[in-house]
């Protein structure tokens, strides 16, 4: 028999559990009705825990010529309006093209609409997923390049123009 031992960082106090169940019982309720808001307009791709242990709920929007990535927090009612998006459009048959990816940043919120957005090219037989550095993404081009390449990305820079091309590739 393997006994553990807890850290003192480890234990909790019976009133921080009961705010943690709180909390948690709290998300499940609010995501159990902005479900059912959501799935009234568009495809729910799943449910997931973000880094800071906070629920989320992933949709999308693809009418052939778009594909939008949505995020919504289960933490407040959803009001119709997404809390975190990758727009991309389709480029040709074998490409999606990523124009901006928008919302709070260091949520964990980008890993996980990026990660659907690979899915869901995988799933309509798209090849690549590209996207473009601007001038305007320069003062945070470090998080930028850090993010892509964490996502398998291949990343071109050209410093001197303040631009980048971006390619992601599932059989490279």
């Amino acid at each position: 028999m393997v006994l553990a031992t807890l850290t003192t960082d480890e234990v909790k106090e019976p009133e921080e559990l009961q705010k943690e169940l709180n909390d948690l019982e709290f998300q499940m309720f609010r995501m159990q009705e902005n479900l059912k808001q959501i799935a009234k307009r568009w495809q729910v791709l799943g449910i997931e825990q973000t880094k800071e242990e906070k629920w989320v709920i992933v949709y999308i929007l693809d009418d052939g010529a778009q594909c939008k990535i949505m995020l919504n927090e289960c933490d407040s009612a959803f009001r119709g309006v997404w809390d975190f998006s990758i727009q991309a459009t389709y480029a040709d048959d074998h490409t999606i093209h990523i124009g901006d990816i928008k919302g709070e940043e260091n949520k964990g919120y980008g890993s996980i609409c990026m990660n659907y957005l690979k899915n869901h090219a995988m799933n309509q037989n798209v090849q690549y997923i590209t996207g473009d550095i601007a001038q305007r993404d320069w003062d945070h081009l470090d998080r930028l390049i850090h993010f892509y390449e964490k996502h398998h990305f291949d990343v071109e820079v050209d410093h001197q123009d303040k631009s980048g091309d971006l390619v992601w590739n599932p059989a490279s």
